[in-house]
């Protein structure tokens, strides 16, 4: 089984590299026929390299601990793991009669509720989990360690925190010798360059946005006063969580997909030089210098969420609803202070 499914995967990469590539060569040969010119062989460098993400957990089943509430994390609208009402020492032990009972922020959870349901062996699991539910929950469990020793209580504590995947990104800088500063020729080239890339992106589901387009007098020491095209542009993923997932293959991941468009930039910038390169006509006014393009992976969380390794070690990488005491009412990485917040999620200090 395993092996049957490498076929269709490795078709699958030869496909979309040549069509990358063909993709690519085209692009830059209608760009020579407008714009470019021959520069030296040579591309950007990545700053710095995407972290997969990753929630980092023991188990999909939690125990619970008399000393400390333990931290839980459910992804936003996803099934929860199982949360057990014992101990780590109780978990394989017998226990006699035992009874469980949760309470959570709104009260007593039954079994028969739709959202939080409890099992018959006394685990906690939500199926479709919201903002609202995050909170500290208790379970009460009651047993006998045998049939004639009396019976044992204990009181176990959650917090169990919502969570979403970062509003991760691709940031990408370039420069361009350029025509004049108020030339009409600039403003088309930077139409037909972004154009360009979102073609080029087309199969991977990503998105090119233009961020800053600014065109500079640069003094060189030995070239005299020459004008530049300064581009910041980014590549985002197209998901949304209204929207379905473009595949459910784990090579679709929006990570991965991101590291795909990534490579497809890089390659086309290089291709620039290397056709261009060789070519003995006159340079045209528009073209691409070397080595100026950079990248940066770049992580944001949505409005009530943030990241925090010190307060959440077990899910570092995670937007983490922001608790009591804290907001975020913009799309930054932390949750900042504000002592009157009473609630999860907070996008305002009130």
């Amino acid at each position: 089984m395993e092996a049957s499914a490498l076929g269709p995967a490795r078709r699958g990469r030869r496909r979309t590299r040549a069509a990358g590539s063909l993709l690519s060569r085209a692009a830059i040969l209608l760009f020579i026929s407008a714009f470019l010119v021959r520069v030296p062989s040579s591309v950007g460098h990545l700053v710095r390299l995407p972290r997969s993400f990753r929630l980092t957990k023991d188990s999909v089943k939690i125990v619970g601990s008399t000393s400390f509430p333990v931290k839980v994390y459910v992804m936003l609208h996803q099934k929860s793991p199982h949360v057990l009402c014992v101990t780590q020492r109780l978990r394989n032990a017998e226990l006699i009669d035992p009874s469980f009972q949760w309470h959570g922020p709104k009260g007593k959870i039954v079994s028969e509720n739709h959202t939080a349901q409890v099992t018959s062996t006394g685990s906690l699991v939500f199926q479709n989990f919201e903002e609202s539910m995050s909170g500290i929950y208790t379970c009460f469990l009651e047993y006998k360690p045998t049939v004639e020793e009396i019976v044992k209580r204990l009181q176990l504590k959650y917090a169990i925190y919502a969570y979403r995947e970062p509003h991760y990104y691709y940031q990408f800088t370039a420069r361009y010798h350029a025509a004049p500063c108020n030339s009409i020729y600039n403003i088309s080239f930077e139409k037909k360059l972004i154009q360009i890339l979102s073609k080029l992106l087309l199969d991977l589901s990503c998105e090119i946005s233009l961020l800053k387009s600014e065109c500079h007098h640069i003094k060189m020491q030995r070239a005299g006063l020459q004008n530049e095209l300064f581009f910041t542009f980014s590549v985002s993923s197209l998901d949304t969580e209204k929207g379905p997932k473009p595949c459910t293959d784990h090579n679709c991941e929006p990570s991965k997909r991101l590291f795909k468009a990534k490579n497809l930039i890089e390659r086309f910038f290089n291709q620039q030089v290397e056709i261009l390169g060789r070519r003995a006509e006159q340079l045209p006014v528009i073209y691409y210098i070397e080595g100026t393009l950079q990248m940066v992976w770049i992580n944001r969380c949505f409005p009530g969420y943030g990241m925090n390794v010190q307060k959440h070690p077990k899910c570092p990488e995670c937007c983490v609803i922001c608790s009591p005491g804290s907001y975020n009412p913009r799309d930054g990485i932390h949750c900042l202070q504000c002592n009157s917040s009473l609630v999860y999620g907070a996008k305002t200090c009130l």
